[in-house]
């Protein structure tokens, strides 16, 4: 489980409205959310998932031939 080391902003009135985190937690949040994917990497997951939907078994490749 991760957790999050924070700092709140609060304004004038005391409503939240910046978090702060430390740099490696946003990058490992960036990753766990898959936002440092870059276009051509999702278009190959979302061609995947329509494989797996579809039950295209010529997609996919034998364990022992990888």
């Amino acid at each position: 489980m991760l957790t999050i080391h924070k700092k709140i902003v609060i304004d004038e009135q005391g409503r939240p409205q910046e978090v702060l985190i430390p740099w490696e937690q946003y990058q490992q949040i960036s990753e766990i959310l898959g936002l440092d994917l870059d276009e051509e990497a999702i278009a190959d997951l979302r061609h995947g998932q329509r494989d797996r939907a579809t039950k295209n078994r010529e997609a996919y490749l034998p364990l022992d031939a990888i």
